[in-house]
């Protein structure tokens, strides 16, 4: 009895590893619906303000290949808006970018086409520790606030390790 309640937790602390470590980041598309533009839809300094980045997060860049692309650049390019200043850490033009952060810091974004940036077509993703993050200061109303369930997941975690400890215990008898 006592080998096989053994087995059944070593499966059990397993299953918690992989559960664990399945868990991906969160994923943003850059400025929502209206997406990557130059048009002046999106104010993407407060977008990206009011964002949690995390290392293993993923941003989306949306657009039209055709009118633009995205650069990752240097701070002296993100603070001139100058493309041909020096060449760009990476450049994508699919129109459907999608990149990982790996890394803590300032990722530093903009568009290369002439004039886009100026428009405000440049975004400073800063990557934060978690020790970093202040707890938001609730406001009046926020108890009816629409917002999805950002426990959900940790939650159905917890339900599949409940769901396997009790088939490892009734494996046990």
């Amino acid at each position: 009895m006592f080998l096989v309640l053994r087995n059944n937790v070593v499966l059990l602390m397993t299953m918690m590893m992989m559960v664990m470590t399945m868990s991906d980041g969160a994923v943003y598309k850059i400025g929502d619906s209206a997406g990557w533009t130059s048009i002046g839809l999106v104010d993407y300094e407060h977008w990206a303000a009011s964002k949690n980045f995390h290392v293993g997060d993923t941003i989306i860049f949306q657009y039209n290949p055709q009118f633009h692309n995205v650069m990752r650049v240097t701070n002296e390019m993100y603070k001139s808006c100058d493309a041909s200043a020096e060449t760009p850490l990476e450049t994508f033009s699919t129109g459907n970018d999608s990149i990982k952060l790996n890394n803590y810091g300032h990722d530093l974004f903009m568009c290369g086409f002439p004039g886009h940036c100026q428009k405000g077509q440049k975004i400073d993703i800063n990557v934060i520790r978690v020790s970093a993050i202040k707890p938001p200061t609730p406001s009046r109303g926020d108890d009816q606030c629409p917002c999805p369930n950002k426990a959900a997941p940790l939650v159905a975690s917890f339900a599949l390790i409940g769901l396997a400890m009790s088939f490892f215990a009734l494996a046990a008898f």
